[in-house]
């Protein structure tokens, strides 16, 4: 067995991960998962901007061709080299199982194998064979605790050779974590505001990361899994008209998602309806909303809501790296997913 745990991934990256070709990367920050299969992913020493040694590939794509993966890790680069196959959204797919475990008796040696996955149970079907197997490193992603806050705190001032005060340190803490991008984002947002300044106070803490934290993205996110399009529009303009990132409502849209996950899973483990699920996983919700959030745990089944989480989560990253297109990035991704409910709830 290789697990992996998370507090021990920083010194994994350091010494270990170039001993392996194959990974499997998972758990509830969706953030930090994406996050550490980039680092992972540099520690190849593939190109990662070469289309033919780096291959990227959907968790639906082996579902739809069972043979894809095996046939992606051995075959030979048209150019020569070695290869990163990069899997992302994937569940527990019969298909992935299956291959991965074949290819864990037969280690691949001139590529490897990345596997980015959501909240996997333990003694889920995927999690069982890569801790199974010494030849796959198997990482674990949780929320961030205080100690790696703290870290990404100091590394983000530190870049920018800022220092904090210890009330205003207490106070962003307060104000983050649970996603690691969105955290790193705050921060990021709360450094870029105070760049003339050497010290960051309570003040700037409030007026940046506390302004964000007020705005409430529910109309939107409820248009969404509603699947109404002009009602997605309209308070969409409503969230721009007030100055406030769609980032925001692109990142409370994953969280809603990856709740739905959640709740869906449990809901087709123990055979319950959404109504039952709701009374444990639904009571911090307003009961104005409920119906809309039933409605969605009735019309979509867990693996389609891994694999739209993971589409959010990409669109994320994607905004982060191109920041003049993140609000148009932000909003076609979230029409997507409102045109997806709305062939839902038309089926349903």
């Amino acid at each position: 067995m290789v697990e992996v745990k998370s507090h021990e991934f920083e010194g994994f990256l350091a010494k270990s991960a170039r001993h392996y070709r194959m990974f499997v990367i998972y758990g509830p920050d969706r953030g930090l998962v994406a996050e550490r299969a980039s680092q992972v992913a540099k520690t190849t020493g593939v190109d990662l901007n070469d289309g033919f040694a780096l291959i990227r590939l959907d968790a639906s794509d082996i579902q739809s061709d069972p043979g894809r993966l095996i046939d992606e890790v051995n075959a030979f680069g048209l150019f020569g080299g070695e290869k990163l196959i990069w899997v992302r959204g994937a569940a527990n797919e019969k298909q992935l199982v299956d291959g991965l475990a074949h290819l864990a008796s037969h280690p691949p040696e001139g590529s490897y194998l990345l596997i980015e996955a959501g909240d996997l149970k333990k003694g889920s079907a995927l999690r069982k064979v890569a801790e199974g197997e010494r030849s796959v490193a198997c990482i674990a992603c949780y929320q961030d605790d205080a100690r790696a806050l703290n870290g990404l705190i100091d590394a983000e001032l530190a870049g920018a050779n800022l220092r904090i005060t210890p009330a205003a340190r207490e106070l962003l803490l307060e104000s983050i974590g649970g996603d690691r991008i969105a955290s790193r984002n705050e921060i990021q947002k709360l450094v870029l505001y105070c760049m003339k300044d050497e010290l960051i106070d309570e003040n700037h803490v409030l007026e940046i990361v506390g302004d964000a934290s007020a705005v409430s993205t529910d109309e939107v996110v409820d248009a969404v899994l509603s699947g109404d399009p002009d009602g997605f529009l309209h308070a969409v303009q409503k969230v721009i008209a007030s100055k406030t990132a769609v980032f925001l409502v692109l990142q409370g849209t994953m969280k809603q998602v990856q709740l739905l996950e959640t709740m869906r899973l449990e809901m087709e483990e123990r055979q319950q309806q959404a109504s039952q699920v709701m009374q444990t996983h639904g009571r911090g919700i307003h009961f104005k909303r409920k119906p809309v959030i039933e409605k969605a745990l009735r019309n979509w089944n867990s693996s389609d809501l891994a694999r739209e989480s993971a589409r959010l989560n990409a669109a994320i990253l994607q905004s982060r790296q191109n920041a003049q297109l993140e609000d148009n990035l932000a909003i076609q991704t979230l029409l997507a997913t409102t045109l997806q409910s709305a062939r839902r709830n038309r089926r349903g």
